[in-house]
């Protein structure tokens, strides 16, 4: 595969939280939230602060059902390394969904959901 780096989250590990994470206060055990206007579609628990990467578990809220395809398509579209599609098929997460970190909502952010799993940068 030949993704772009920035697309694609590392294997997840806890040797690389070093002082730049610690700088720009990410830390373990922070609960994001991912909503669709005011409608909570689920809750992120950081559990591997990798930065740049976060990692967390996703625990999805019955809105998220309705959202649910975007995440599955984009995933599809990374696993076939059909980069010209990414755009495309991240453009309705991008404009239809918001995430909120414990400080407040963060204006641009690559997600990706898989199973109870969650991976973000911001």
């Amino acid at each position: 595969m030949n993704l772009r780096p920035e697309l694609v989250p590392p294997p997840v590990s806890r040797q690389r939280l070093d002082e730049t994470a610690r700088e720009i206060d990410r830390t373990e055990n922070d609960v994001w939230r991912l909503l669709r206007g005011d409608t909570l579609v689920g809750t992120i628990t950081v559990d591997d602060p990798d930065f740049p990467w976060l990692v967390g578990r996703f625990a999805a809220e019955p809105a998220f059902e309705e959202v649910r395809p975007w995440f599955d398509e984009v995933l599809a579209v990374l696993a076939a390394d059909d980069l010209d599609r990414f755009d495309a098929v991240y453009g309705p997460i991008e404009e239809a969904l918001t995430l909120v970190s414990p400080k407040g909502p963060v204006s641009e952010f690559l997600l990706y959901i898989e199973g109870d799993e969650a991976r973000f940068r911001y």
